[in-house]
């Protein structure tokens, strides 16, 4: 249930009955410089490991070649999130689709999951591509991928996420820059 956030509250929070907090182990760094909707690929980036996690929470990690990463879009505001349904990317050829369904900013809790490959590893310095969050990201949490923990069966989707995303994953280097 969402209420009216109280006196002083930043314009536009959301303000749950029940909420959480959750600690920041890592930070990105360098990497996406800032925030796009496509041509993530091929960046590396560093997911510093906050000093306060000792080294050994890393022990093993250099075995894996992948991590699953949650983060926080912390480029986003209170102010920009969208409790209804509307078209992907303000695209009126895609379907308006509720909150849930996007992976945005504009969700309340702002927070995504990426699936980057993992390098290297180098004291609290995870080397990783393919990170589609920007320098200086908080990292809420993080883990080694299992195999075993991804999707059971075959993941289906309608064909406007196929579409949207068709450029997602290209290679950074191949982005037209901006005028």
């Amino acid at each position: 249930m969402y209420r009216t956030p109280p006196s002083g509250a930043e314009e536009g929070a959301i303000v749950t009955a029940q909420s959480i907090e959750v600690p920041i182990v890592a930070t990105v760094v360098g990497g996406h410089l800032k925030v796009g909707d496509d041509f993530q690929g091929g960046v590396e980036s560093i997911i510093r490991l906050h000093p306060d996690c000792s080294l050994d929470t890393l022990q093993g990690i250099e075995e894996f070649s992948h991590l699953q990463v949650t983060w926080y879009f912390s480029e986003g505001s209170p102010s920009d999130v969208a409790l209804h349904a509307r078209s992907p990317r303000n695209n009126p050829e895609w379907p308006a689709t509720g909150t849930f369904v996007h992976r945005n900013h504009r969700r309340p809790a702002r927070i995504a999951t990426s699936f980057p490959r993992l390098l290297g590893v180098d004291g609290r310095d995870l080397h990783v591509t393919d990170l589609d969050a920007v320098d200086g990201t908080p990292i809420i949490d993080f883990v080694a991928v299992f195999q075993e923990m991804l999707p059971r069966g075959p993941v289906t989707q309608p064909s406007w996420p196929t579409e949207m995303l068709q450029d997602y994953w290209r290679d950074a280097r191949e982005r037209v820059p901006s005028s």
